[in-house]
């Protein structure tokens, strides 16, 4: 004997099937931190100059600059390396009389540094950084120092700012002229300096200064870097470097201008 099930009871069950139905099959939504997270390499970068010269003389100029960020957390690791190398050709005359086209190296200078900075709260952070230079054409060809430093931004506008680290070091330096070693104590400041001025120009300005018993060196980079799209951009830079403490004979003060391609990473 069939029994029947009364529509009432039908009725909660024909609501709820469709709702059901409906978060089985239904994707699940997307996570929107996870689509809007940036790279952890944010802010490296790469940029390569090349100029040539001939005729009634003949030079060639090469630089470039790798500098990488990675974001970890709390920390930021960071590596820059740079390259200059310039050559020029010349004419010898030898002893007989008869003349030959000789190349030397006019300047050749390799840098590194490496630092670690973790984050205490926002643009406030405790930095280590150590940095090596060799220069075959500077009273100091061979330089080392290791700092440890309190950082923070002094400003903070809508289109400009101001990074400031300051902190002790110790820097170990060989002087070429008199084939001696120098070790000592250092403070070290570095000062970052930033202004966008339309939506693809910046003007950036960096001052490194590091100041110790035997030497004070000072080094200024300023650019202005104009964006052609959202990887590639022309840089024109200019570079003072300054020296304390130089051998007679050389100056205190190297200058260079370059006109770069950069590559930056998003």
């Amino acid at each position: 004997m069939s029994r029947r099930v009364p529509l009432s009871a039908l009725l909660p069950l024909l609501l709820i099937t469709p709702s059901v139905w409906a978060q089985a099959v239904a994707p699940a939504p997307a996570d929107p931190a996870a689509a809007v997270m940036p790279s952890p390499w944010g802010g490296s970068s790469g940029e390569f100059g090349y100029a040539a010269a001939h005729g009634n003389s003949t030079t060639d100029s090469l630089n470039g600059r790798v500098r990488l960020r990675y974001t970890d957390g709390d920390w930021i690791h960071s590596l820059d390396a740079t390259a200059l190398r310039s050559s020029s050709e010349y004419t010898n005359t030898n002893d007989d009389g008869s003349t030959t086209r000789e190349r030397q190296t006019t300047a050749e200078r390799y840098t590194g540094s490496v630092g670690s900075a973790l984050q205490l709260g926002e643009h406030r952070q405790l930095t280590a950084t150590g940095r090596y230079e060799h220069d075959d054409f500077a009273t100091y060809d061979r330089l080392a120092t290791f700092g440890i430093g309190y950082g923070t931004r002094l400003i903070n506008a809508d289109r400009f700012y101001l990074d400031a680290q300051v902190g002790p070091g110790v820097r170990r330096a060989h002087n070429s002229n008199e084939d001696r070693n120098e070790t000592g104590l250092i403070g070290r400041g570095l000062f970052d300096l930033k202004y966008t001025v339309t939506d693809n120009t910046d003007l950036i300005n960096t001052l490194l200064v590091e100041s110790g018993e035997y030497n004070t060196y000072a080094q200024n980079d300023f650019g202005v870097q104009v964006s052609m799209n959202s990887h590639f951009a022309l840089k024109a830079a200019w570079q003072m470097r300054h020296n304390s403490e130089v051998s007679d004979g050389d100056k205190k003060t190297d200058t260079l201008t370059t006109v770069n391609l950069v590559y930056t990473f998003k």
